[in-house]
């Protein structure tokens, strides 16, 4: 993550952590996505040899190659999978309003006491205004809780509005800064739409680190490392998922007719580009559907996983077997011998980004965006039903 990937004071490495029942909010069901930033990378391996023998489990042996990190996690699972980072988003919000008794209800309730949205005649803004502040005020709480990065959603309305998204953060990283919370310990997550993808540039350019998200093409991936993006996430299992019913796209039909899974061969072809040609992004693979998913990412920087899988690899103790093979599958030294076309090398702009987007990547998108969307806009919602917020 370049910037983001030193290890942060030793302070913050000795967080205690409170049991709670609390399951965070990601998509459709109540969790949150944590990825370890305050280790280093495994160490680079120059072949794809075995692991040794004498790991103890499978979540040790796989964990040589990559970080290997929980998607689903409620803090009772603290203790089988600690976490290191988080992200904050308008969906965790929609999961401590849903639980009143939670650790955080106390920052979203400060947040809806705070004079300065509360003096705002326009409802629009003093929604916007409480939503902000909620996020870094939870931010905040999980900043104390775990080693690593926060990273902060970047509210999906903006996704076609570069400088909108530009003085969102801003915005968001001056409230950080009111509870000292450092811009080091902090990622905001960005839609990869071209204008999300521009304003990661500005950003990063500003030394401000970013996470771009739904990421479904190699054009998406490769502009978002030219961006210099931090952190780049692409969803393994719903590319997948769009193939299985659908067909038009190329990107997607010359993996299959290479016989190749088009979700692990988007993150192969992105890995490889960003080592290739010396980018500073970290790629990070979600939507992971299985165990042999897992495998065949192996070396990619970030895995995020499912607690089932998780599991499943901590429960395992076996040596590796004729199906699977602890091997790392992306490295730097077959990045360096991994062909591109002209066309997959050029600077990309505005035009060739919406050229080099398929079907699959347009779709995914487009629907990526309105679920946050339409998360911010109930997170909005039950936030102007409780204020003023009782005994505050």
């Amino acid at each position: 993550m370049s910037l983001s990937l030193h290890s942060p004071p030793s302070s913050f490495l000795s967080s205690s952590l409170p049991k709670s029942t609390l399951g965070f909010a990601n998509g459709s069901s109540f969790s949150t996505l944590f990825f370890n930033s305050n280790r280093s990378f495994p160490v680079l391996r120059a072949s794809s040899s075995s692991v040794d023998a004498g790991s103890s489990t499978e979540l040790d042996a796989v964990s040589t190659f990559s970080e290997i990190v929980p998607d689903t996690v409620i803090f009772d699972d603290f203790e089988k999978f600690p976490p290191t980072a988080a992200t904050v988003s308008s969906s965790l919000l929609l999961g401590i309003l849903s639980l009143p008794d939670t650790i955080f209800r106390n920052a979203v309730d400060m947040a809806l006491a705070d004079s300065t949205c509360s003096r705002l005649d326009n409802p629009e803004l003093r929604l916007s205004c409480f939503v902000n502040k909620a996020l870094v005020n939870v931010g905040g709480d999980l900043a104390k809780l775990v080693p690593g990065r926060v990273s902060t959603e970047v509210d999906a309305r903006l996704a076609y509005d570069t400088h909108g998204i530009i003085r969102r953060v801003h915005d968001l990283l001056k409230l950080y800064d009111d509870i000292n919370v450092p811009p080091e310990r902090l990622l905001f997550k960005i839609p990869s739409t071209w204008q999300g993808i521009e304003a990661s540039r500005l950003l990063e350019s500003e030394g401000i680190q970013t996470h771009m998200t739904f990421v479904y093409s190699f054009a998406q991936a490769a502009a978002a490392a030219q961006a210099g993006a931090s952190v780049i996430q692409i969803f393994i299992g719903r590319v997948r998922d769009w193939a299985r019913s659908h067909s038009g796209d190329p990107e997607i039909e010359a993996a299959i007719h290479r016989g190749e899974d088009p979700g692990l061969a988007l993150v192969t072809k992105a890995y490889n580009y960003i080592h290739k040609y010396g980018h500073k992004s970290k790629l990070m693979a979600a939507a992971v559907r299985n165990k042999q998913d897992l495998f065949s990412l192996l070396g990619v920087d970030y895995i995020i996983a499912p607690l089932k899988i998780l599991q499943s690899l901590k429960e395992s103790i076996t040596a590796p077997d004729e199906k699977y093979s602890y091997v790392r599958r992306l490295s730097p030294q077959s990045a360096a011998s991994y062909e591109f076309t002209a066309e997959e090398l050029t600077k990309w702009d505005q035009l060739s980004f919406a050229s080099g987007m398929g079907p699959a990547s347009v779709e995914l998108l487009a629907a990526g965006l309105d679920g946050y969307a339409n998360q911010t806009k109930r997170a909005e919602e039950l936030l102007d039903k409780i204020w003023p917020p009782p005994n505050v």
